[in-house]
């Protein structure tokens, strides 16, 4: 979906956005991770938006969580773009068209130019199907940081 402008979040929303990420992460096991992409990479033009979300997917080790349930948005500036990718052990479990939704949401924040609202709301939304299915019970909890990654 095309939708950004060059500087869509100030220092402030990525801290307040990671500190959202870790109050989320105390609900569940499962994992959540933003990350902001400036650009692609010279090696990386032929590859499509999914196949560079899930290289960040793979690259972060969202894909070793001890459940096989963390969720990435990664958003892609420079094309005005955005993937969210789940692990098969939350995307197993959800019904077809739940990370659609989520997409439409963030999409509609977005052309208003409202992307830490538009964010801060998929958060929560994939925080709560997150908690539903994996709830934190007792789990030792953070496998991955929370801070949102920007290149």
């Amino acid at each position: 979906m095309k939708i950004f402008s060059k500087k869509i979040l100030s220092k402030d929303d990525l801290h307040a956005l990671s500190t959202e990420i870790a109050e989320i992460e105390k609900k569940t096991a499962g994992e959540l991770r933003i990350v902001l992409r400036h650009h692609r990479h010279l090696a990386e033009r032929k590859l499509s938006l999914h196949e560079l979300a899930l290289k960040e997917f793979t690259r972060m080790g969202m894909h070793r969580t001890k459940h096989r349930s963390g969720v990435l948005i990664f958003l892609l500036i420079s094309e005005r773009k955005f993937q969210i990718i789940a692990d098969e052990g939350i995307h197993s479990r959800v019904e077809d068209g739940t990370w659609d939704g989520v997409a439409a949401a963030m999409s509609s924040h977005f052309k208003g130019n409202n992307f830490k609202t538009g964010l801060s709301e998929a958060l929560q939304t994939v925080g709560n199907i997150l908690a539903l299915h994996f709830p934190a019970a007792g789990e030792s909890g953070n496998e991955l940081p929370n801070d949102v990654v920007e290149e």
